[in-house]
């Protein structure tokens, strides 16, 4: 056997092999090891892409419980809000321009030769750079979907005790409403498991007839009201004062936003559709949303109309609570908003799902096995049911705070990233719908921003000051009027004190 000599080796190639471990050792010019990289990892695992076999129907019936969610049964209070003129305006409005930025985005799904953005940030990315389109979308994406999965975290615990109190009609003990969140989480936790997009096809379908038939029942129900108690009807608005219907029109303007949040998912939603050159996948994606538009259209319009006509400015945030008869039906149409919610709930969460395996897998290095799903899928579901058991009335929270998200990523940041992607030409209609829906939008957002600093400051709304001053007090729906605050020793406990004009978006009490 030949023996080498040490001279036959260089002070590099020396260095190379002194530093690199007997397995997996790689050489290098300057003497550095570095690990292996980690082989690619198949993304048959992941929540939104796994599988591309729908058909345009299974689109129709996605973006019908995407959308049309328990948000349609506040749509009554929201015209309460804003009167006939400006509420019908709106209602129009919102439908016309959703359509509008939903047909650009299953434009632009594939708007690269041979490349299918299958997620919201994809597209974001492309458009905005890899990084700035990441910190545009990812924090606003989840803000709507995470909160919307608590929404109906709440919403599915309420319409359950809901149903528990007019099916025992004062015979059972009242069971408080964070035990009904814990019974309607517990389906979540099991329906959590189910793998991908196509998987929850048929609940999606389910939740989708459930939302239509309890959108039938409210306005049916409503006119029936109306024939027999038309006298009594008031039809001005909630508010009397200015602060209060600034209020009120801010508020209703939440409501009509928060009931069109589906651009969020559309995306998600166009991936489980297979594509070729011949038949891309915006075609049926298409007709699906078509279809799911119309439908859209025949939920909301009935009961927001028909609602208002009925209650007129005494209707509640929901209008199941204000209809109380017939019994069984409202009880019935309550169990199906919580069949609804639980197929919407899925919806919202799996992108969400898609993104936190993502992460764990390709930047941690876990393994994408039913192991990381039950862990990972628990812990959010067990996340979203605990901030709702906390605060019930995180609902009502949304349609302020949420505004800042629900509006951009359905109204314009759509029509931002078709003027970047596209670049129509200069002055062409395209061109100018798509501005004038963005400077439409960014007033709205500083009329919105200064409405609050300026009566922030004109009701002295800096609670932290009376916190400490020892006041105690909290919101009072009673009316518009206001008094002055007071301290403990002037009032008793549980006395209603009035002192802001009612926020609609915030009605717990704090002591």
């Amino acid at each position: 056997m030949e023996i080498q000599h040490l001279d036959d080796y260089s002070p590099a190639k020396l260095a190379s092999l002194a530093l690199a471990p007997s397995k997996g050792r790689t050489d290098s010019q300057e003497g550095r090891w570095s690990p292996p990289e980690k082989p690619p990892v198949a993304e048959d695992w992941r929540a939104i892409n796994s599988r591309r076999n729908a058909k345009w129907w299974y689109a129709a019936f996605h973006n019908v419980t995407a959308m049309v969610g328990a948000g349609v049964l506040s749509l009554p209070f929201a015209m309460s809000e804003l009167g006939w003129g400006v509420g019908v305006t709106v209602l129009v409005l919102s439908w016309i321009i959703t359509v509008y930025t939903l047909w650009q985005m299953v434009e632009m799904h594939e708007i690269v030769p041979g490349k299918r953005f299958d997620r919201y940030h994809e597209l974001g990315q492309h458009a905005f750079g890899e990084k700035l389109g990441l910190w545009i979308i990812v924090p606003q994406q989840l803000v709507v979907e995470v909160g919307l999965n608590i929404v109906y975290m709440v919403t599915g615990g309420q319409s359950l005790q809901k149903f528990h109190d007019m099916v025992c009609d004062d015979r059972c003990r009242r069971i408080k409403l964070p035990y009904f969140i814990m019974i309607f989480a517990s389906v979540q936790f099991v329906l959590s498991q189910l793998p991908n997009f196509h998987s929850i096809s048929s609940i999606s379908l389910v939740a989708a007839v459930m939302s239509v038939s309890y959108s039938a029942i409210a306005w049916i129900a409503s006119a029936d009201h109306h024939k027999h108690n038309s006298a009594e009807v008031d039809y001005s608005l909630r508010a009397t004062t200015t602060p209060g219907k600034v209020f009120d029109f801010l508020g209703g303007l939440g409501d009509v936003a928060f009931t069109y949040a589906g651009h969020n998912v559309v995306l998600e939603i166009q991936a489980t559709i297979p594509s070729t050159p011949d038949k891309p996948s915006k075609k049926p994606m298409w007709k699906g949303v078509v279809v799911a538009y119309i439908i859209i259209a025949a939920c909301y319009f009935p009961v927001a109309l028909v609602g208002y006509w009925a209650f007129g400015n005494q209707v509640d945030e929901n209008i199941l609570i204000t209809l109380n008869k017939p019994k069984w039906l409202i009880a019935l149409a309550n169990m199906m908003v919580v069949v609804h919610v639980v197929g919407s709930y899925q919806v919202y969460a799996m992108p969400v799902f898609d993104m936190i395996e993502t992460v764990l897998v390709k930047k941690f290095w876990f393994t994408p096995d039913l192991r990381l799903r039950l862990i990972s899928r628990t812990i959010y579901v067990a996340f979203t049911m605990f901030i709702a058991m906390t605060f019930p009335f995180f609902s009502e929270l949304l349609s302020f705070f949420g505004g800042f998200a629900y509006a951009p990523t359905t109204y314009f940041l759509p029509c931002i990233m078709w003027l970047i992607i596209c670049k129509p030409k200069r002055f062409s209609l395209s061109w100018f719908a798509n501005w004038v829906r963005i400077k439409l939008e960014v007033t709205a957002h500083t009329n919105f921003l200064s409405s609050i600093e300026c009566l922030c400051l004109t009701f002295q709304f800096f609670c932290l000051v009376h916190v400490l001053s020892d006041v105690h007090f909290y919101w009072s729906a009673a009316d518009d009027t206001g008094t002055d605050w007071r301290p403990p020793a002037d009032h008793f406990e549980d006395q209603d004190i009035q002192i802001l004009p009612r926020l609609p978006w915030f009605k717990p009490y704090i002591r």
